[in-house]
């Protein structure tokens, strides 16, 4: 018959501290891990907009962006970006340049969908849509939030890139074509994978889907 060891005071103190030791640190890795942990989220079906038939529901990695797109401002840049949310192009897309607090840029459909991912390439994509001319509107202010398709170092080459700013950039006023503005779910993009020493992301977050809210 074997003999039962009685632990001492001091090993079962030694014993309880390991578990909360082990308990505390399993429970800040899984804190540090989810990013998305204290993310707000919006669903779209609880909310009433003014202008249902222009708003779009992009679904990131934490959660919806919801934007109020602006025809009246940029009529063929909105049609263009209607477009390809309806067509799903956008789906499964990279956010393949992100600026820490200043911007994170999306679109790329030829080198930034998850299944052909382009490492050489990536920003560089078009639609197979074509380009259209820029619709600048030097009345815009280009606030925290705006949305605007993204061009090459010349006008009218605006296609399927746009870009999102985590901040106010008034220097962007009368260079881009605005389409819109993100009216709930800004601090989802801030949580957008990012890399600290360039503007390109390896191994990005995608776009799960990006859809009209009346299709």
């Amino acid at each position: 018959m074997l003999k039962k060891i009685k632990q001492t005071k001091s090993e079962k103190i030694l014993v309880i501290f390991i578990l909360t030791l082990g308990i505390f640190t399993f429970g800040s890795f899984s804190i540090i891990k989810n990013k998305c942990l204290f993310v707000k989220k919006h669903n779209p079906e609880k909310l009433k907009f003014k202008n249902p038939e222009n708003i779009a529901i992009l679904n990131a990695p934490c959660g919806n962006v919801i934007i109020e797109l602006y025809p009246s401002i940029a009529p063929n840049s909105v049609e263009r970006f209607k477009v390809l949310i309806r067509s799903k192009e956008y789906n499964n897309v990279a956010f393949h340049r992100v600026i820490k607090n200043v911007l994170v840029q999306a679109g790329d459909l030829k080198f930034g969908k998850k299944n052909n991912l382009n490492y050489a390439f990536i920003g560089t994509g078009e639609s197979g849509y074509g380009t259209i001319n820029s619709e600048i509107d030097k009345n815009f202010d280009f606030k925290k939030g705006s949305v605007a398709l993204a061009r090459e170092n010349k006008m009218n080459t605006e296609d399927s890139q746009f870009f999102i700013l985590l901040q106010d950039a008034p220097l962007f006023e009368g260079e881009y074509s605005p389409v819109g503005k993100v009216i709930y779910g800004l601090e989802v993009l801030k949580k957008i994978k990012y890399n600290e020493k360039t503007e390109y992301v390896l191994r990005p977050d995608f776009i799960n889907n990006f859809n009209m809210l009346i299709d």
